[in-house]
């Protein structure tokens, strides 16, 4: 387990340097220049060409890139152009509320998708299983931005119930977490019912139920622990990818985020810290990774023992 924890931790750092990359060539790409963002159109030429200089922005972009990865292997992943502040001071300060947010949506994600699931596979063909299914291809399918827009309307304008925007009270993060739980909970709910309906059709099911334990015992005891396998994974994945993706959904509700931060950063072109957020966001995202790999292999015994060779 040791080694293979070791291996993945190795292929950290070519992902890293190869987003830094992305990033650095996505923001040159871009049309204009950070100095030109930040004194805006009625500056002059000379004033422009000046303040590149002083952000060393002027520079080819593989020397920029260079630096930027031999700083950063100092623990300095530089400047925000346009505060000025350090970068990863930034991040830390707005990565707790993004992490709550995506905490949160996950949590109540699992807890209805994995319970639909499973009564969409035991009752198969019945109402629940037809209505589920339908819903959660709907849910699926639905664009984000546009289910939060209509949740405003529907909970905070015209109910009153709930605030629109922030993030200083629990009440802050119930829209916002709603929003980014529905997809994922659809997605986790069609994967549950597909491994539930596969696992209690084992022969250890069959035998289980043979032997006179009831519905409920041979579903929970037996069927479930097996078909939550693959389910892991999918919340894994869901979850890294709340971290990350929640721009839209930070940016609508207007909390102060690490998506909502590279959506202002990109506005502005402020280079380190776009790709500051988004070293952050992939590093993390590769944690949860691993973290889900081990978590597998102590569900699994057969995998911890293919480890262990």
């Amino acid at each position: 387990m040791g080694r293979y924890v070791f291996k993945r931790v190795l292929l950290v750092i070519p992902t890293l340097l190869a987003i830094i990359f992305i990033v650095f060539g996505i923001m040159s790409l871009t049309p204009n220049n950070p100095a030109a963002v930040m004194l805006g159109p009625r500056a002059s030429a000379d004033a422009v060409a000046k303040l590149n200089s002083e952000l060393g922005y002027d520079r080819p972009i593989m020397v920029r890139y260079i630096d930027y990865v031999l700083n950063l292997a100092r623990g300095d992943m530089g400047k925000s152009y346009n505060s000025r502040r350090e970068v990863f001071k930034e991040i830390t300060m707005r990565f707790p509320t993004t992490v709550k947010l995506a905490v949160v949506s996950i949590l109540a994600a699992v807890a209805i998708g994995v319970p639909l699931g499973v009564l969409a596979a035991v009752r198969q063909y019945s109402i629940f299983d037809v209505t589920g299914t339908a819903a959660a291809m709907f849910m699926a399918s639905m664009p984000g931005f546009w289910f939060g827009m209509m949740a405003i309307l529907l909970f905070s304008l015209k109910l009153g119930w709930l605030p629109s925007y922030g993030s200083k009270t629990p009440a802050h993060f119930i829209l916002p977490a709603l929003t980014l739980s529905i997809p994922v909970a659809a997605t986790i709910m069609r994967f549950m019912r597909t491994t539930m309906l596969e696992t209690i059709r084992q022969d250890y099911v069959r035998t289980a139920r043979s032997k006179g334990q009831t519905e409920g015992r041979v579903i929970i005891n037996h069927a479930l622990k097996n078909a939550l396998l693959p389910v892991v994974t999918v919340a894994g994945m869901e979850f890294g990818w709340l971290l990350g993706g929640a721009v839209v959904i930070e940016t609508l509700f207007s909390i102060n985020g690490v998506g909502k931060l590279i959506i202002d950063s990109i506005h502005k072109k402020d280079v380190p810290q776009v790709t500051g957020c988004a070293l952050f966001l992939a590093f993390f995202f590769m944690l949860v990774m691993l973290a889900v790999d081990i978590l597998y292999a102590y569900i699994d015994p057969r995998i911890k023992a293919r480890y262990q060779r």
